[in-house]
């Protein structure tokens, strides 16, 4: 059995929530992770079904979308208007790291069961996974900021979804 890794007399995540910090300062190598993790299956789609027609004609709706979709990848990869990416616990470390292993995980299964057949609750689940991860991660590293973003996102895109979808 090995022995766990001990960082400044504490192991890993703990030393994380003892140093207060994420990663080297302002860039967020988890949510780099989260966000490549997220996009790939929309760029496989993307190539796979060019051309295909947003619905939802609410152009308000649809900006705000891409506002608070760029908001949230941004944000949760670069430090903005805070002192680095930390958590307030060992808690909301790890709520951090498995919650949005989970939510990654069900929102590739999602997309594979979405590539065989095209449905309403699919699409709806693939507005809202993405939606909570980034509200867990808003909240988790109490990120004002992407908060916003993550609201803002999470409103207009399972908006335009079902307008996609009704």
């Amino acid at each position: 059995m090995m022995d766990p890794i001990i960082i400044g007399q504490a192991d890993g995540p703990t030393s994380v929530f003892l140093a207060g910090k994420l990663g080297g300062g302002w860039i967020n190598l988890f949510g780099l992770c989260i966000v490549i993790a997220i996009l790939i299956p929309n760029i496989i789609y993307a190539i796979k079904f060019r051309g295909v027609e947003n619905k939802c004609q609410n152009k308000v709706m649809n900006v705000l979308e891409q506002i608070g979709r760029y908001g949230c990848m941004i944000l949760l990869i670069l430090d903005i208007g805070q002192d680095g990416f930390g958590f307030s616990s060992v808690a909301a470390f790890l709520a951090y790291i498995c919650g949005n292993a989970l939510l990654v995980f069900a929102y590739w299964i999602v997309w594979v069961l979405y590539f065989i057949k095209q449905n309403k609750w699919k699409s709806m689940a693939l507005a809202i996974i993405p939606a909570v991860i980034f509200l867990l991660s808003s909240i988790t590293l109490q990120y004002i900021l992407l908060v916003i973003a993550a609201l803002i996102f999470a409103a207009s895109h399972i908006y335009v979804t079902w307008q996609n979808v009704k």
